[in-house]
């Protein structure tokens, strides 16, 4: 008995092992797997977790602030790249941030609004008129086919230029800094995330000058844009199979930043009243005062 107890014990673990070898085969008959050796299902399912219900009562503490993420910082860079405009599938599951957002608001699957108060929503046609720009330029001349004669000087004219992502360098987050009263620990929560155009001018001598545009901000309390967050991973370079998804990477701050403002009586910027190396020292106090507020709480 025992021994045909032991063989039955054998046939269902060898039927289990070959059946999940056969899973992770790749088979001809499976056209999304060609380009895999394993199916990769996760991302494209993924769900953002909805935040914690937070009472009035238990936040003790806050303040807003506003901070600028560079994507030419070297440790920024999986937001914007690949560049272009493909689809996920052709770029090995990843999509530049720039172009996730434009593309979701093109399809109607997100909402977008016109300032950080997040009360006006922008309609379709209006985010089109902000990221689509023109720039003042002169047409060719007008000649004659026969004899090659100029019949017309070229004249100044608007000349249009389409959408591209690359022209995207920065976001700007609107968050809020918080002590809960139930543990007594410092929080953070990001509400908006705006698209910064670089907005490239001429200037009288020809030269370019950068002139940053906000185009529109994107709620990020809302579980449409989390979840669309949520299902594009960005790229990691120490191990693609643990690449973060971008609600991650907001929601563990794997980003580095300034900050720009804090909430203040007169209602400005940093840049409002100091330049340079004082702004960036601001920035970096606003930081450290935040983070001395808790710890201070725990001195004995």
């Amino acid at each position: 008995m025992k021994k045909i107890l032991f063989g039955l014990s054998l046939l269902v673990l060898t039927c289990s092992t070959v059946n999940l070898r056969a899973q992770n085969y790749v088979t001809a008959d499976d056209e999304s797997n060609l380009s895999n050796f394993y199916k990769r299902e996760i991302a494209s399912t993924k769900k953002a977790l909805p935040y914690p219900h937070l009472r009035e009562s238990d936040v003790i503490w806050e303040t807003c602030i506003w901070r600028t993420v560079d994507f030419r910082e070297k440790f920024n860079q999986f937001f914007y790249f690949p560049k272009g405009t493909d689809t996920i599938e052709n770029n090995q599951g990843r999509i530049n941030l720039t172009w996730l957002l434009v593309r979701a608001v093109r399809n109607g699957d997100i909402t977008v609004y016109d300032d950080d108060e997040l009360k006006t929503p922008l309609g379709i046609d209006d985010v089109e008129k902000r990221i689509n720009k023109q720039r003042h330029g002169k047409t060719d001349a007008i000649t004659d086919e026969e004899y090659g004669d100029i019949l017309e000087e070229g004249h100044d004219t608007i000349i249009p230029v389409p959408f591209t992502p690359e022209d995207y360098y920065q976001i700007k987050l609107k968050e809020y800094w918080y002590i809960d009263k139930q543990d007594t620990r410092m929080k953070v929560r990001i509400i908006g995330l705006c698209l910064v155009d670089d907005n490239m001018k001429e200037d009288e001598d020809g030269g370019v000058t950068a002139d940053p545009k906000d185009r529109f901000w994107v709620p990020l309390n809302d579980m449409a844009v989390r979840n669309l967050l949520a299902k594009a991973n960005a790229y990691d370079m120490y191990n693609n199979s643990l690449e973060r998804s971008y609600d991650e990477i907001f929601i563990s701050r794997y980003f580095d930043s300034y900050i720009t403002r804090e909430t203040n009586v007169y209602n400005r910027n940093i840049h409002d009243y100091l330049t340079g190396e004082d702004a960036q020292l601001e920035s970096n106090a606003i930081e450290e005062r935040i983070f001395d507020i808790e710890s201070d709480m725990w001195e004995y």
